[in-house]
């Protein structure tokens, strides 16, 4: 963005110029009357004609000209910026373009359609972000910035992060009708100690709201209520996950009951070494590695509670070569670590996962329980809905968002009795599990949620909470929770 601020930094002449050429461009500008005058000039005209008047130069020939339109009317009603209302004199005057440039873009927001106007407002969002560490000079000093960005009146309010305000934001992620008229009020949460507080979607819907652990748990169960905390984590090779002291921070700070892990990586021999690991009190581990491809997959459980059986894959040997399923049977259910096949690279496992693979785990759970409830948890390797990925429209035909994949999780599990414990507590939760590497996604919220806690219909109810722990780091997925009682 061109702006004054950039241009008041250099010498005094500099300074006097850019301010008479202000003056005399804007002035250029108010005596265009109708958009018609606008549509009618080239982009590059339009593009010099923005910077001449300090105000965004960027986007598409329809967004140059609805900013400079904006600005017109603005200059003719002699109108300031919202944003500038808790701004000193001093402030104002070295931020002059920029105000122009979010007040003719916060204006424009209301042109567009809803599509555009989402991009528009979280634009705007990053904008203002950006102006107020410049103009006070440095980030808050909670690590965490509320920007509500109005279409109607453009403003940013600061919001502590110590007690967040679920009401608050479920009032301000969607567009509400108001005596006929459409308002869009969209909340962004900059934070980058907590960045799944961001509402990250490419097509958001309305109601949606971000996960945040600290306002969506529900309150302890009652002491002497008998209960069972289940953790499961892919973590993405476990060697060099046990090297960082963050997992036995998260081992004591959860105190869970049973641990289910998933893509160990590891080989048969490293299991005895990794045993001598454990902390104290889990004597019961349960692994299984890959044998057809070494340091590859690999699923495990850990427990306090020693289990009556174990069983390791599905008996099927043509599935149970990559070490993928680990079964536990308890007093009261079944228990399975799974890491579901990835379609893989041009989707070359896609007909195997949804004709072979899914289908044969899926006849294994209706057997198991026939005897007891069972649960299935760990990487399903599948986005369910539009709202488990950030970018629907961009992975339609994506190993993990393909339309095959997607029928098949519902055809399998869901249809079949199964209950995705997540979804079901949170249903208009936009919570991520998992976060790749290679784009750097989790630091901007754009993630899947990748993993599951699938139970029978029959425990449904006893399922207390079914939660993300989204601040856990160490691997490309976070782990989650479940808690039953029993």
């Amino acid at each position: 963005m061109v702006g004054s601020a950039r241009l008041l930094s250099s010498s005094s002449n500099k300074k006097r110029v850019f301010e008479d050429n202000h003056e005399v461009e804007s002035s250029q500008v108010t005596k265009i009357e109708t958009c018609g005058d606008l549509q009618a000039m080239t982009i590059q005209q339009l593009r010099t004609m923005s910077k001449k008047v300090g105000i965004s130069a960027r986007g598409s020939k329809h967004d140059l000209v609805s900013a400079l339109k904006c600005f017109v009317d603005n200059e003719k009603d002699g109108q300031n910026s919202p944003v500038t209302s808790e701004m000193g004199t001093n402030d104002l005057k070295n931020t002059t373009s920029t105000s122009d440039a979010i007040k003719s873009s916060g204006k424009k927001a209301k042109q567009l359609t809803s599509g555009d106007k989402e991009q528009n407002l979280k634009v705007i969002a990053e904008m203002l972000t950006v102006r107020q560490r410049k103009t006070r000079g440095k980030p808050p000093t909670d690590g965490s910035t509320n920007f509500v960005v109005d279409s109607e009146n453009l403003k940013t309010n600061k919001v502590s992060d110590t007690q967040p305000s679920l009401t608050k934001r479920k009032g301000s992620s969607h567009v509400e009708k108001e005596d006929g008229a459409s308002t869009e009020r969209v909340e962004f949460i900059a934070s980058s100690s907590e960045p799944w507080t961001i509402l990250s979607h490419k097509k958001p819907q309305q109601g949606w709201i971000p996960y945040n652990p600290k306002t969506m748990r529900p309150p302890p169960l009652d002491v002497g209520t008998k209960f069972v905390k289940l953790i499961s984590w892919n973590v993405n090779g476990l060697r060099a996950l046990l090297k960082l002291n963050s997992f036995s921070t998260f081992a004591q700070r959860e105190d869970f009951d049973i641990l289910c892990l998933q893509e160990t990586k590891l080989q048969e021999k490293d299991v005895e070494k990794i045993k001598e690991c454990l902390l104290d009190g889990y004597d019961n581990s349960f692994w299984t590695c890959s044998v057809s491809k070494l340091g590859y997959s690999g699923t495990a459980i850990i427990s306090r509670v020693k289990p009556i059986s174990v069983r390791y894959g599905l008996g099927i040997l043509d599935h149970d070569s990559e070490g993928r399923l680990v079964t536990l049977e308890f007093d009261t259910f079944y228990l399975i670590s799974g890491y579901v096949p990835n379609s893989g690279d041009g989707l070359k496992r896609l007909t195997y996962r949804v004709t072979q693979w899914d289908p044969s785990l899926a006849n294994y759970m209706k057997e198991l329980e026939k005897s007891k409830p069972v649960i299935l948890t760990g990487d399903l390797n599948c986005a369910h809905q539009e709202i488990d990925i950030f970018n629907p429209a961009g992975n339609k035909r994506s190993a993990g968002f393909t339309a095959e994949e997607r029928e098949s999780f519902e055809t399998n599990f869901l249809s079949k009795g199964f209950v995705d414990t997540f979804r079901r507590q949170h249903p208009g939760v936009v919570g991520y599990t998992y976060w790749g590497f290679r784009h750097g996604g989790r630091v901007d919220n754009k993630g899947w949620r990748l993993d599951y806690f699938l139970v029978s219909e029959s425990i449904a109810d006893k399922v207390h909470d079914s939660y993300i722990i989204p601040d856990v780091m160490g691997s490309d997925h976070c782990p989650i929770g479940l808690i039953l009682r029993l």
